[in-house]
């Protein structure tokens, strides 16, 4: 029996506990899933949050297949998901010839894509994020697809409003960001050229204990480094609460396929989250810096309309991010980079 999101430990002890508690689905993705029928197909599998996605279908639909693709770099992440039950296949998604040998599954979670090191290879990152794109957009047809985006397609708003909503144009800084808006106009345009349903799947900030906008600013509270204040408000997510939203997005997709945005519902100040972990932290935190008057933010009114609010609340991912850190666990050693302002990464 699946242990629900209400029995939520006080700390969450270790990786292994820390993957369990990532993957747990619920009732309304299980009711989710059962509607959109199929096999599941995660391209991408092998990043941060592809594996404890796919062990969340998984767990959510033990009866179907789940398949995850991905190069497999690190030998251990495939071998993580063949215990959990996820079928994977080694492959090179750039490869025509291997994506045509994919299952054609009537469900696709797309979640490939080049962020860090796009400064210092623009081709490669605008093939990543903009070709391959139009290669499965073609190959999958005939599937629903979930493609992972950002909120990074989006202009800075003022931190007054309620950030962008899914209408705000995209026209943001930076190749790497517009790449991400090449990627979403190849969905868009298949989408519309062989009525594939689908959803552009905006995310802003999902928090593992490993990496994310809330350990980059609780290991500097630790370790007595400034806190950059330049982009002084962010939007968050619990990781597990975000791919839950993804996979429910299978159920939920439009033709033609339409972004949503993805995060929790609050505008967080840097500041404050800052000042939050120094208490949990018993320290005092370094400040550098002045909050600009704009942030990238997201308006996830449409999210919350047809998810709920988040299960994992943000007073419960500064406790687990703070326990975590203060026993120096291990880190993805990827940080976010939230407070570039340039979209260079």
């Amino acid at each position: 029996m699946e242990a629900s999101l209400s029995a939520l430990p006080e700390r969450i002890a270790d990786i292994d506990q820390l993957e369990e508690v990532l993957s747990r689905p619920d009732a309304a993705l299980e009711r989710d899933l059962a509607a959109a029928e199929g096999d599941i197909l995660v391209l991408g599998v092998g990043g941060k949050m592809g594996p404890t996605l796919a062990r969340m279908a998984k767990r959510a639909a033990p009866g179907r297949r789940v398949i995850g693709v991905a190069r497999f770099s690190e030998p251990e992440t495939q071998e993580k998901l063949d215990g959990w039950g996820v079928e994977t296949i080694r492959a090179d998604l750039m490869d025509p010839k291997a994506l045509a040998g994919l299952p054609k599954a009537k469900n696709v979670i797309f979640m490939a894509g080049r962020k860090f090191g796009s400064s210092g290879d623009q081709p490669l990152t605008w093939a990543m994020n903009t070709f391959l794109p139009g290669l499965v957009a073609e190959s999958f047809r005939d599937s629903r697809i979930v493609a992972f985006s950002t909120g990074c397609v989006y202009p800075f708003v003022s931190i007054d409003e309620m950030g962008s909503t899914e209408d705000t144009p995209p026209n943001p800084p930076g190749e790497y960001a517009n790449s991400c808006v090449g990627r979403e106009r190849m969905f868009q345009h298949f989408s519309a050229q062989y009525g594939t349903p689908g959803r552009l799947f905006r995310l802003n900030y999902a928090i593992d204990l490993r990496y994310g906008v809330l350990f980059d600013i609780a290991h500097k509270v630790s370790d007595g480094k400034p806190v950059d204040l330049s982009t002084g408000h962010v939007n968050v997510i619990w990781q597990g609460d975000a791919s839950r939203y993804a996979l429910r997005c299978l159920a939920h997709a439009t033709n033609p396929t339409s972004p949503i945005n993805i995060s929790g519902p609050e505008t967080l100040s840097v500041k404050w989250l800052a000042e939050a972990f120094a208490k949990r932290l018993d320290t005092q935190p370094v400040f550098s810096g002045q909050p600009a008057p704009t942030a990238w933010l997201t308006n996830t009114a449409e999210a919350m309309k047809l998810f709920g609010y988040p299960g994992i609340s943000v007073a419960t991912m500064l406790d687990w991010v703070a326990d975590w850190v203060a026993r120096d666990m291990p880190s993805l050693d990827k940080p976010t980079k939230f407070e570039n302002r340039d979209g260079k990464y």
